[in-house]
Order: C-alpha cells, then structure tokens, then sequence
C-alpha cells in the first residue's frame, strides 16, 4: 500500500462530533454537511469561505440536494423535506416515516443514485450493541419506500459507479468491515448480485462513507486510521492519501473542476485529542483526479 501526504487544507474547525455526507452543489459554489448528534446541516462558500449552520428537530445522518433552499434530509423517524431558510431557521415536512425494526434507531449514510432517487441505510444508535437491524431502502417523491436490503449493523460508503449500474455498500462495524458490489437495475433502481468487492480487515481503518470518481474508482474514508483509500474497479487498492485526524468520516468530490476531495470527520466524545486537534473539522485534498457531480433528488 502506497500511503501519499498530500497538503490537507483545513477547511472549517468544525469539531464536529460526526461530521457526515458532504454533498457539493455546483451552482453555488458550496459545500453542505451534516453533524449527526449536533442535528445541523451546515454550509461552506468557497468564494468567501464563511459558513452557517441549521438547526434541525432530529439527529440527521444524511442529505440530498433537491434544489434552491430544499434538502432531503434523512433523520430519527424518517426522511423529510428540509427548506434551510435565510434567517437561519429550517422548515421541515415528512415524505416517509422510518420503518425501523426497533426503538433507538436513526438513518446514517445515504445519498441520490445517478437516477436521481434517494436511498438510505439505517442502524441501532448504540453501535458496540452489534445489532444486525440496520436496512437500506429507497424513497421516492412520493412518499412510497422499499426496502432493498435488511440485516445490516452500520449501513456506509454507498456509492454508484459513473454509469450506475454497479451500487457499492459496505459495512463499518468493526465486526464485520466488508464492502460489497451489486448489480444495480438503473431502471427499477434494484441491486442484485451481492458479492465482496473489498474485505478491509486486513487493512488499515473500518470503511465509512465513500465517493466515486470519473474513472470509476472508489474512495473510501479508512475510520480509525486517518486514511482515505481508493480502489480501482476491481477492488484492487490503488493509492491511500493521509488526513491529520483519526477518524476521516465521508469524502465528497467538488471544486470547479470536482478535482477536490472534501473530507469530514469525527470528534469522538472524552478522548483526548492532543494528537489530533483538528478531529472533528472538515479537509480539502488535492488528489489528482476529477470527480462525478453528485446527482439532484428527483421530485
């Protein structure tokens, strides 16, 4: 494994407790995240590099643009419409309320498929818990869910391929730590074919959240060893670009020429972080390569 230490620009000191599902939107030049138990989404402006936050009712673990001020947002009981207001406020309404297979569950990773439809996996909040009650199920505008895949513990690095037919999943948790590939019907929006695309046991870090580049590579956050890995089609590691925190969350493509890798992290709770006082804020990298744009949730 070739591990480079390209310079990480810190972007925002965020300390963030989870800072998850950065998604870029082109036409305004930004960056939008999330901060799971802080319940905010927050905002970047690259030509000015100024920031705000809003507040949400619930813990949210992952959000898609619909467009303008309008999110998805993926949160404790269910997937809402998000509308992040100019006086810092948010305005929320229901699309589909979260059928969880227990009580103290949440949405985590999630994202649009090339499609345009929003998918999203949910797990039981107390991960050392290592309950396989975790799903991944898809929503549509119209409030209708599918479930698509069951019997998950922490639901990440989802990520489609540029052409979308080939859908990534993984699981984080540290008894398990495989990504998977699936054949993905782009017409009905349905993965098939589960097969392992990567086991990251022997490699350094638990897979978190991912993102897909214009040649087809999946880059994906190595949590716990400050790592971001790509793999090529293949799933043969390719390269492994350092971070200065432990615990790199999800990295998202952006930029002008999407050939910026935004990355957010974590800042766990009563660790001590002299070594890494930046855990929690969010990086830029240069690695490269260019990205795909990530698609809008179609309505």
């Amino acid at each position: 494994m070739t591990v480079s230490m390209p310079s990480a620009e810190l972007i925002f000191d965020g300390k963030h407790g989870t800072g998850e599902s950065p998604v870029w939107v082109p036409e305004e030049q930004a960056l939008y995240w999330v901060d799971i138990p802080a319940q905010r989404i927050w905002n970047w402006l690259a030509s000015t590099g100024k920031t705000r936050s809003w507040l949400l009712p619930e813990k949210v673990g992952c959000i898609a643009c619909i467009g303008g001020d309008k999110w998805l947002a993926a949160m404790e009981t269910g997937v809402f419409s998000v509308t992040l207001n100019a006086d810092d406020s948010v305005s929320t309404a229901l699309l589909a309320k979260a059928d969880h297979a227990s009580i103290n569950m949440r949405f985590n990773d999630g994202r649009c498929d090339r499609q345009g439809r929003f998918l999203a996996g949910t797990m039981f909040m107390d991960m050392a818990a290592a309950r396989a009650v975790g799903a991944v199920s898809t929503f549509a505008a119209n409030g209708e869910q599918r479930v698509l895949l069951d019997r998950v513990i922490v639901p990440n690095g989802m990520a489609f391929s540029p052409d979308g037919a080939t859908m990534y999943l993984a699981d984080s948790h540290p008894s398990v730590q495989l990504i998977w590939a699936f054949d993905y019907d782009t017409r009905a929006g349905t993965p098939s074919n589960k097969r392992v695309f990567v086991d990251m046991n022997p490699l350094p870090g638990r897979p978190d959240g991912a993102a897909v580049d214009a040649d087809g590579c999946y880059w994906i956050c190595g949590n716990d060893a400050g790592l971001i890995h790509r793999f090529t089609p293949q799933g043969k590691l390719d390269r492994s670009l350092a971070v200065p925190v432990k615990k790199p969350a999800m990295c998202a493509f952006s930029g002008v020429n999407l050939d910026t890798l935004f990355v957010t992290s974590i800042r766990p709770g009563g660790v001590d972080l002299e070594d890494q006082p930046l855990a929690g804020g969010v990086f830029a990298l240069h690695p490269g390569v260019r990205g795909i744009a990530e698609p809008k949730f179609v309505v």
